[in-house]
């Protein structure tokens, strides 16, 4: 099947409200292949929000053999992040990049600062507060200055009513700066 027969295929399934089961079958499906590994990444940016939304659910259940390949697409993740308005795929976003590993030298700046905006900002909805919360211990952790501004960002929080979610984010996260 050539990439366009490929990308119709995906792009059909993933047209249509799809369960985890689906998931994690088009999941188990494009692992490995590195032409539907790319497929799927296109249909990530689909202007179709339920396929731009099935295919990057699609990506949070790859399993760890597929890190490499989604380390290969951290940049774009980020951009697509940066840019993102809905709530569904920015959240989605977030747990790609919060799964993954960030090392001193490979931090972007606009994406911690996205973070850091995102922690206290009683707008957002929880998940999206808590996955920055995270993402952005990651990438703060090699930096003694970074974590003394995440801690701020830390305790303005807690003057908030917390969800459960929140407050378990807080609690890690309060918990690994100390470590």
């Amino acid at each position: 099947m050539t990439a366009l027969g490929e990308m119709t295929a995906f792009e059909s399934r993933l047209a249509r409200r799809i369960s985890l089961v689906e998931v994690r079958m088009v999941a188990a499906e494009v692992s490995g292949v590195p032409e539907r590994l790319e497929a799927l990444w296109r249909l990530a940016g689909s202007v179709d929000r339920r396929v731009s939304v099935n295919a990057l659910w699609t990506m949070t259940h790859l399993p760890a053999a597929d890190a490499a390949w989604l380390m290969s697409i951290r940049d774009g993740l980020t951009d697509m992040l940066l840019a993102e308005t809905d709530t569904s795929r920015r959240r989605i976003l977030l747990q790609l990049l919060r799964d993954q590993e960030y090392r001193p030298d490979r931090i972007r700046t606009d994406l911690l600062d996205f973070c850091m905006s995102k922690i206290n900002s009683e707008c957002e909805p929880y998940a999206v507060r808590c996955f920055s919360i995270y993402l952005a211990y990651k990438m703060c952790r090699h930096f003694p200055e970074l974590l003394a501004e995440l801690s701020q960002h830390l305790d303005m929080l807690q003057l908030q009513p917390l969800s459960p979610g929140l407050k378990s984010a807080l609690r890690q996260t309060r918990r690994k700066i100390k470590a």
